[in-house]
């Protein structure tokens, strides 16, 4: 039962340290945030610190700082890069730091998750920004195609991993 409270307790922690990275870049980028979530689905709790509301949510899955999405894309693509890999970025030099431990290889594993092209994961919001800089612009179909080709790569990679240890 402690094992289980623990790993929910370094998920919990993990999340909240790749949330912080978004917002943390996004300031250093003058990029208001409104929210900062752990959970999502309906608001259960939380509180107001200046001009941000921190939320715990019903559903125990995922998190999010929401960002001023008009202002960060005005920014430029390494602004915009930056912002988006800040998460990644804290929990890579977290899962370094506490490398061997659970909470390091929770935070690896976010970190893994997160850089995959998956629909609204900050991998796929790179390769968007990218994709949107080289193609000077905006294109529904070539951001539809990435998302479907980002989405059967994701699954590629995680069967190869799922392979490799069963």
């Amino acid at each position: 039962m402690s094992l289980i409270l623990s790993l929910i307790a370094f998920a919990a922690l993990a999340m909240i340290l790749h949330e912080l990275g978004h917002l943390l870049a996004a300031r250093s980028c003058n990029i208001s945030a409104s929210e900062f979530g752990l959970g999502m689905g309906p608001r259960l709790t939380g509180f107001r610190f200046g001009k941000i509301s921190f939320s715990l949510r019903a559903i125990p899955i995922g998190s999010f700082v929401m960002l001023d999405g008009a202002a960060l894309k005005e920014k430029s693509v390494k602004a915009q890069l930056l912002v988006h890999l800040g998460g990644v970025m804290f929990n890579l030099v977290a899962g370094f730091f506490t490398y061997g431990t659970t909470f390091g290889w929770l935070n690896l594993l976010l970190a893994a998750g997160n850089i995959l092209p998956l629909y609204q994961h900050d991998g796929w919001k790179c390769g968007v920004v990218i994709m949107r800089a080289l193609m000077r612009g905006k294109s529904q179909p070539a951001e539809r195609a990435f998302t479907f080709s980002g989405g059967f790569v994701s699954l590629l990679i995680a069967w190869a991993v799922f392979r490799m240890f069963i």
